[in-house]
């Protein structure tokens, strides 16, 4: 297994599938690294020679994926809470932050419903 910044790729797969695995990069950021990489998007990790691994490497370096993006997105999200914006609230709250619905849905955000008592009458 090839690893680029820290993440096992597979092997099996197309390189331009397999850089999608590290957090930050998609199918459209993959092609572009790809493209200026000079590497065939149709080759398997396992086919890659070392010099093309090396160029994808130091083109992935360019943009901020994994453990800097986590980071960054988390610093966010801090500083919206901390300026108190509705989204900060929404984050404080466990709510959904991109104006969904918590009539009916939010289950993934709210959680398990909580129980009221001698709500029976």
């Amino acid at each position: 297994m090839a690893r680029i910044k820290g993440v096992d790729i597979p092997n099996e797969k197309r390189i331009e599938i397999s850089l999608t695995y590290i957090h930050g990069i998609g199918r459209k950021l993959s092609n572009v690294i790809l493209k200026n990489a000079n590497v065939d998007l149709d080759k398997k990790t396992k086919d890659l020679s070392d010099d093309e691994l090396s160029r994808i490497r130091k083109e992935i370096e360019k943009y901020p994926v994994e453990g800097d993006l986590r980071r960054e997105v988390n610093m966010n999200i801090k500083t919206k809470m901390e300026i108190n914006s509705y989204q900060g609230i929404r984050h404080k709250k466990g709510l959904p932050v991109r104006g969904q619905r918590t009539s009916r849905n939010a289950k993934t955000r709210k959680g398990k419903g909580k129980v009221v008592a001698n709500k029976k009458k």
